[in-house]
């Protein structure tokens, strides 16, 4: 074993895949670039971690609503250019192709081009440690995408991408909650 500076630790166990955060202000529509999330329970609940820094946070604050756009490597420039741009000045959607859908429960818009889209509402906020935690309320996905692997963000500007699927479902099966 080789020690690893304890600021880094974090790249050590980044918990998804990179999402895009979407929100709505009442006005207009926004989108960020998320690694830091995670699911919470079955329910199905999320969190993830943001704050005042993030031109979103206070539309996501204010509608108490957002979806979470989940894209694959196809997508991995305009994610990247997404996370480097404030919606402040920017109308993220125009500058990197995305094409905005109307959700059907929230006002946040969900994103054509990803593989899957959840729309949420905010059911708690953890100030102290910048958690947002999420009540999925609908959630969508996209066959037809030939391009299936999700991005993980290793946490020092390098991704990396989902690999080979294995199935152990049956091993499971007794875990597992009823219906999934």
């Amino acid at each position: 074993m080789r020690p690893l500076k304890l600021s880094r630790a974090f790249t050590l166990i980044e918990p998804g895949p990179v999402v895009l955060v979407t929100t709505f202000d009442g006005s207009k529509s926004n989108v960020m670039t998320i690694s830091w999330t995670s699911v919470l329970d079955f329910a199905p609940r999320f969190t993830l971690t943001t704050g005042p820094w993030n031109h979103s946070f206070a539309a996501l604050r204010k509608s108490r609503e957002c979806v979470l756009a989940i894209p694959a490597i196809d997508m991995l420039d305009p994610v990247v250019g997404v996370g480097t741009c404030s919606g402040a000045d920017t109308d993220k959607f125009a500058r990197f192709k995305l094409t905005a859908v109307p959700g059907k429960i929230v006002k946040a818009p969900l994103i054509a081009e990803c593989l899957a889209n959840i729309e949420c509402k905010v059911i708690g906020l953890i100030d102290k440690h910048n958690i947002v935690v999420l009540q999925a309320v609908a959630a969508y996905t996209n066959p037809a995408r030939k391009e299936q692997r999700m991005i993980h963000a290793a946490g020092d500007g390098t991704f990396i991408v989902d690999g080979r699927k294995f199935d152990r479902k049956k091993m499971m099966a007794s875990k597992l909650p009823p219906g999934l």
